[in-house]
């Protein structure tokens, strides 16, 4: 068999792969660990109290998931976040995300293989499976690894799926359907993204089959179930949200959706940000950001180009045109921000600050493997006009990949500079709630809002069942009405559900000390003197 030729790859020729992509993930986990990086994100930090508080809180269970970010997350962080040390420097969230990124560079390349030889599949690879971002949210609790794997699979079995319905094979079909049925559920419940790309492959199979009738008459059974995972999975999210809270979109217009919050946290009078409303401005942000995201420099613009000619010969030669399902989150975030309160602000754009950041990422795999294959297509033409320079665009962009990497990591790369700018003042006041948590003897009630500020409990080691907060309905609303009398302490921060408790029922309330940090609500720690025989701290 011919080695340099296009076609899918073998289990034996993606393990070297695989297994390079473990000893950069441990290489990454090392510096990141290193230097303190799991924890830099307030979501990170709230993926991981969410996972925690599945087992660990007064009323455990499947209520205890949220309504707004999705549970898959936080269902493969359970095993690892009941060990607490782990909740508590983020390796929890770490293992699977590391797993996750291993999963996407390995199919990044069987992917790339169905479009271009081995060698430009590997470029292809190292731009996605090195890139500095991408590689510090694989030791995170963030969700990018684990959707980028999705999507990179489920668009590697369509291709494969699709193929085989082209060629009559009934049982390989019937077996890619299965798969991909579980890979669009996982989606589903990863990110709202995932409910558009679950949609789009339901459709391209659907009228795939449709032009095979014979083979989609023999595998019925497989694509009835396969239609009914798809459609069971938002069903059952909706159903979810309508029964705990009571509302079957509360994750679209809740007090926790992106719409609220952007609501809260835009001043009064202020004008909306760049964008909304404005799919022009939308697709700027977007565009720009991926490219920050992917590329040093301002060398961003040329591997859009590359990608949209790779994106170009794709459909002009009619190669695996199902590739293009990894352009689906560029329709999806510029509407996002022009339409769904998604603001997106990266410093080479006014207003030059750090919001949102990594939804950038969700183009890496279309960057990575289109841009490739636009180069593909300019070697042909090269080998035409000047040999030479055909022979050498392969060496000098493996050369140019490898330092883009360098540079990326010698500037700071976006996802984690804005990490590091957005979490110093949280961290600080967490910090120093922290500090105070510890000093409460062990065991004793603690009325807290966990939402924003979980992080406190978790440097402080505090398991969560130990607090009254809003995850646990009866006992927060008990709390709420009577602060004194249901804890021992409490801990209020400006603006929160128990600072407006306070300030109703002040009665039977020692104010500790006030905690303030510049850039954050101050923090107000009261102790009860009316709970039961509490010992002052000491």
């Amino acid at each position: 068999m011919a080695v340099d030729v296009v076609r899918p790859a073998t289990r034996e020729e993606t393990f070297p792969i695989a297994l390079a992509a473990v000893v950069v993930a441990f290489v990454s986990l090392i510096v990141c660990v290193g230097r303190g990086y799991l924890l830099l994100y307030g979501d990170a930090v709230a993926h991981l109290g969410i996972a925690r508080r599945i087992l660990d809180s007064r009323h455990p269970g499947l209520s205890q998931l949220g309504g707004v970010w999705l549970p898959l997350p936080h269902l493969l962080m359970l095993p690892f976040v009941q060990k607490i040390e782990w909740w508590q420097n983020g390796l929890a969230g770490a293992w699977p995300s590391l797993l996750c990124y291993v999963l996407g560079v390995a199919g990044v390349y069987r992917l790339g293989r169905r479009v271009m030889t081995p060698r430009w599949a590997f470029v292809a690879t190292a731009f996605y499976g090195l890139n500095p971002n991408l590689l510090y949210l694989a030791t995170t609790a963030m969700t990018e690894p684990l959707f980028l794997a999705e999507v990179v699979w489920i668009t590697l079995l369509m291709m494969e799926c699709i193929d085989a319905i082209r060629a009559g094979k009934d049982r390989l079909v019937a077996r890619r359907l299965i798969w991909l049925a579980l890979l669009i559920v996982a989606a589903v419940f990863t990110r709202y993204d995932g409910w558009i790309l679950g949609a789009v492959a339901w459709c391209v199979l659907t009228w795939s089959l449709s032009r095979q009738r014979e083979v989609w008459r023999r595998v019925s059974a497989s694509f009835v179930l396969f239609t009914l995972l798809v459609v069971a999975a938002p069903i059952s999210w909706l159903a979810y949200n309508q029964h705990f809270f009571h509302d079957p979109v509360d994750f679209m217009r809740g007090p926790y959706s992106a719409a609220a919050i952007d609501k809260r946290t835009s001043p009064p009078g202020s004008k909306h940000y760049r964008g909304w409303h404005n799919p022009g401005w939308a697709l700027l942000f977007y565009t720009r950001t991926a490219q920050v995201d992917a590329v040093a420099w301002e060398a961003g613009y040329v591997v859009l180009a590359a990608a949209i000619g790779g994106a170009l010969l794709l459909v002009r030669r009619r190669l695996a045109r199902t590739a293009l399902v990894l352009w689906l989150p560029l329709p999806f975030y510029v509407y996002s921000v022009a339409y769904g309160s998604v603001p997106i602000f990266i410093p080479q754009l006014y207003p030059h600050s750090y919001y949102n950041s990594r939804y950038g990422m969700e183009m890496l795999p279309a960057l990575a493997v289109f841009g490739v294959l636009g180069l593909v297509w300019l070697q042909e033409l090269l080998s035409q006009w000047q040999p030479l320079a055909g022979r050498l665009l392969f060496p000098v962009t493996l050369a140019l990949v490898l330092g883009n990497s360098v540079a990326m990591m010698y500037a700071v790369p976006l996802v984690l500079k804005e990490g590091m700018v957005n979490s110093t003042t949280r961290v600080a006041l967490e910090g120093s709630i922290a500090e105070q948590l510890r000093t409460f003897p062990p065991g004793v009630p603690i009325l807290m809002y966990n939402s924003e500020h979980v992080g406190a409990l978790q440097q402080a080691g505090i398991p969560l069942r130990q607090t009254l907060n809003e995850g646990d309905y009866d006992s927060w609303t008990a709390a709420l009405a009577a602060p004194a009398d249901k804890a021992a302490y409490v801990v209020a921060i400006a603006g929160d559900p128990v600072s407006r408790a306070v300030a109703e029922h002040p009665a039977g309330l020692t104010e500790l000390m006030v905690l303030c940090t510049t850039g954050q609500p101050c923090a107000r720690l009261y102790k009860s003197d009316i709970f039961g025989a509490v010992t002052q701290p000491h």
